[in-house]
């Protein structure tokens, strides 16, 4: 499962992290929507808010439906049929949906069927391994090239900072019975684990390059049965071991993200590498959780993993949407 991330960039590095070619093939950053809400975060978990994309004709029924916005959204999926005042009378948790059982739970099947697909931006997520001393815990995300370790301008077109992971989620929108403000929540989609971090049995949908991520989002043009065959495990991560600080969740600082050595008689060597991302994390300790655009560099796994036999939960959810079951997402609006 998923059940902690990280997200520190500030809101305008973040909304130039997420920056993509329009249809026409002009550059351009999304459009932030409630952005005074969001803050930064070493230590993000359930019912806290945090940033997803999604396209903009959730909002605007006539906008393209190519266009993304930047939402702050609250993690752990409140059904729109959800008949309680009190959203935290949930009681079930919503935090993480499984692919594999996602379309036999309403309320997944609901909103997904519906076109309510989102991407959840992070700089990475945590999990945790069992060991004989306890629970060691890692930080789990995309390799970093070497260009991201150059500090990004802001006439720069590309940008040059940190890579974000990016996860599948699907959303909904609850309205108080009572009256009062829409709320929009998510929950992360949930695989099998690939090889590399089989001692975590389910990690995140995450979305590699562009291109997955306009077609899971753009739900008008990609149909749920094309879109879904994007949620698959990926191998394309790195993490590292951190401390014991970061179990607290009330603990929020870039401690929570440094890279530490495990044990005494196989230290992990300091490399060029590991001082850079130290120098970065300490540069970003003054304030509030925001990190400059210096990045860190490619991470190596540093346990031993066995091999997952797992049948893959992508292939039990195709295997559904053989029934045939497809939303008309042309017209919809959220």
């Amino acid at each position: 499962m998923c059940g902690r991330t990280a997200c520190s960039l500030g809101a305008d590095h973040l909304r130039r992290a997420c920056a993509y070619r329009a249809r026409r093939g002009r550059r351009r950053q999304p459009e932030g929507i409630r952005a005074e809400r969001y803050r930064p975060s070493y230590n993000k978990g359930p019912q806290s808010s945090g940033p997803v994309l999604l396209s903009r004709r959730h909002l605007q029924q006539d906008a393209d439906s190519s266009e993304r916005v930047l939402m702050d959204m609250r993690w752990g999926l409140i059904p729109s049929w959800f008949k309680k005042d009190d959203p935290s009378k949930m009681k079930f948790n919503t935090s993480n949906c499984r692919s594999d059982t996602m379309l036999e739970k309403s309320s997944y099947k609901s909103p997904l069927l519906k076109g309510k697909r989102c991407v959840v931006l992070a700089d990475g997520f945590f999990e945790w391994q069992q060991q004989s001393g306890g629970e060691q815990p890692y930080f789990i995300y995309f390799p970093q090239t070497k260009d991201t370790m150059a500090e990004g301008k802001e006439e720069d077109e590309e940008w040059r900072g940190w890579r974000l992971l990016t996860m599948a989620g699907i959303f909904d929108c609850w309205e108080p019975p009572s009256g009062g403000e829409t709320l929009y929540t998510y929950t992360i989609i949930t695989v099998d684990a690939s090889k590399d971090v089989s001692f975590i049995h389910h990690m995140p949908a995450i979305l590699d390059g562009d291109d997955a991520i306009r077609k899971w989002l753009d739900f008008a043009e990609v149909p749920t049965q094309e879109a879904v065959k994007l949620i698959q495990p990926t191998e394309n991560i790195v993490f590292h071991p951190v401390s014991t600080f970061v179990n607290s969740i009330y603990n929020n600082t870039p401690e929570c993200l440094e890279p530490i050595k495990l044990g005494d008689k196989k230290e992990v060597k300091a490399t060029s590498s590991s001082k850079v991302m130290l120098g970065w994390l300490k540069s970003s300790q003054e304030g509030s959780p925001q990190k400059k655009e210096n990045d860190l560099p490619r991470w190596t796994s540093q346990f031993i993993h066995n091999p997952s036999p797992k049948k893959t939960s992508a292939g039990i959810l195709q295997q559904w949407l053989g029934k045939g079951v497809e939303p008309a997402a042309k017209k919809h609006k959220a």
